[in-house]
């Protein structure tokens, strides 16, 4: 399995970690502001934060530095955003979890299991013809399983997107200030 194309020659992979209020509504905006500027979303996470207000949704796309940075300013206008964050890979701690159903017969089984082993991964499910493999890691540890795993063949595969954080003490939710940014 290949990594995540560039969608245009000399595009980078960026990841935004944007703040939005916790309503109804805000992630299709998000999303559709990607798709009217015609980029491809690699992957996109939501979830709560540790504030229940707000929510964190997590993008990574491949994208020139300067329609991002028109992308970062149209997300700024859109009601309920609160703050958007381009991460900065050396600072930023970001994962992601992949199930892996492989087939596995009595002649491959144990050498899957060492494949499982060396990645620190574990089998979340057992049967006599497959394996399902959990694994969480950076993208190109789950990418360097996935590749070692089709020659087992692939059966089915469920990967999460990143999620990711800055390295240090501080909160990005830090930077908003209570319920009061409600009314833009």
């Amino acid at each position: 399995m290949a990594t995540y194309p560039a969608s245009q020659p000399g595009a980078q992979r960026h990841t935004l970690s944007v703040l939005v209020e916790n309503r109804p509504g805000v992630l299709a905006r998000v999303s559709g502001l990607f798709a009217r500027r015609s980029f491809n979303i690699d992957s996109l996470t939501v979830s709560p934060t540790e504030r229940k207000d707000i929510s964190r949704i997590t993008v990574t796309a491949h994208v020139d530095q300067a329609p991002l940075e028109q992308i970062i300013k149209q997300l700024n206008k859109l009601l309920h955003v609160l703050k958007i964050v381009e991460l900065d890979p050396t600072t930023t701690v970001e994962r992601e979890l992949v199930l892996i159903k492989v087939s596995a017969n009595a002649q491959n089984r144990s050498d899957v299991l060492e494949l499982v082993r060396m990645f620190r991964a574990h089998v979340v499910d057992v049967n006599t013809e497959t394996l399902t493999i959990e694994s969480t890691g950076s993208q190109d540890k789950i990418d360097a399983l996935m590749n070692l795993l089709e020659h087992y063949g692939v059966v089915e595969l469920v990967r999460s997107g990143a999620v990711a954080v800055t390295r240090g003490p501080k909160a990005l939710s830090e930077k908003v200030i209570g319920s009061e940014i409600t009314q833009r």
